[in-house]
């Protein structure tokens, strides 16, 4: 499927006048591992105006995975690919084989994904002592061979897109690793402004985007502490893109892509509990119900950035096992907060 690749890179032409694929502003939401699962994705597309979203990576070894696999990481699948409110998603595939990183993209392109995304930038230690993730960045050599492999695979027409950090340890590869990824012919290129050894630390350092911006011919997506509009617009001003992904930041304020989108109010600590209801009756109702308490109270760790009402209920609900004494607390806190208005 692929063709033999030389020992060296070619090179791509610096200082581009024009981006490849330039198009207008693309707000999308990322794919966090273990949080943004379909539900998830169901609520935060639907009360935000995304122009798609990336799934929880598929790990790839050295198989064709079945088609099984696909479904139930991307249940999106079973409706051409778009979540219920039409946002379309792309499966993201995590590995370091090319030949199998190439078939399981023509699969999921077969089965309805609109694009593919390869994770150079997962920072988990599991991941990384198996190759995958953010570790083939100390390889820029590698990182060609995979995308320059599933984009032969799955064609010009259908989009490519790659998501790396800075850098493993540091950012001294960053421009190899981009050029490795724009020889390949990658048509979109998220960058999270940190490297692994930062994880997700404080501050994220935009302006290597902003340098990679006026080097390459691809188009960029920014990522990284985006936490309100305010950083948004930092953010594109010190990186000369308009795309932005967002991902912790639209956990701690759930209608983030509107606020920055279309300027729209920042959702009230009411609104918010009638979303957690409304996320709670979904939870309880799908095959993850057993996870409920775990997977509200990572929330409330986000949403307590935004809210001093969501502290609050966190602690109360804290030490919680029943599942009905938590959706009680969340319904008096939703009433008190109804009362204060």
């Amino acid at each position: 499927m692929c063709k033999i690749f030389e020992n060296t890179l070619p090179k791509v032409t610096l200082f581009m006048s024009t981006k490849k694929n330039q198009q207008n502003s693309k707000l999308i939401l990322a794919p966090m591992e273990g949080v943004v699962d379909p539900l998830m994705r169901d609520l935060l597309t639907t009360i935000n105006n995304f122009d798609f979203c990336f799934i929880e990576f598929i790990r790839i070894i050295d198989a064709l995975l079945p088609e099984r696999v696909f479904y139930r990481m991307a249940p999106e699948l079973n409706h051409d690919g778009y979540t219920p409110d039409k946002t379309p998603i792309r499966i993201q595939l995590l590995g370091q084989h090319p030949q199998w990183m190439a078939e399981n993209a023509v699969r999921a392109i077969e089965l309805g994904s609109h694009g593919i995304d390869i994770n150079f930038g997962c920072p988990a230690k599991a991941v990384n002592k198996s190759k995958g993730g953010a570790v083939l960045l100390k390889t820029p050599e590698e990182i060609y061979k995979i995308v320059s492999c599933v984009k032969q695979a799955v064609g010009k027409e259908v989009t490519t897109s790659v998501k790396i950090r800075l850098g493993f340890d540091d950012a001294t590869l960053l421009d190899e690793i981009v050029d490795a990824i724009v020889s390949a012919d990658a048509d979109l290129l998220t960058i999270h402004a940190r490297t692994k050894r930062h994880g997700y630390r404080p501050p994220a350092y935009w302006e290597y985007i902003g340098d990679i911006q006026n080097k390459y011919n691809i188009e960029l997506v920014a990522n990284g502490e985006i936490w309100s509009k305010n950083d948004a617009d930092r953010c594109k001003n010190i990186t000369n893109t308009t795309n932005l992904m967002l991902g912790r930041g639209i956990l701690a304020l759930p209608n983030l892509a509107n606020v920055i989108k279309l300027n729209a109010t920042p959702m009230s600590w009411h609104e918010t509990t009638l979303l957690l209801q409304k996320y709670s009756q979904l939870e309880l109702q799908g095959d993850k119900s057993y996870y409920f308490s775990s997977r509200l109270k990572q929330w409330l760790r986000y949403l307590k950035l935004q809210y001093p009402e969501a502290e609050i209920l966190f602690e109360k609900i804290k030490t919680f096992k029943n599942k009905n004494d938590i959706l009680d607390e969340i319904q008096l806190s939703n009433s008190n907060s109804n009362i204060a208005k």
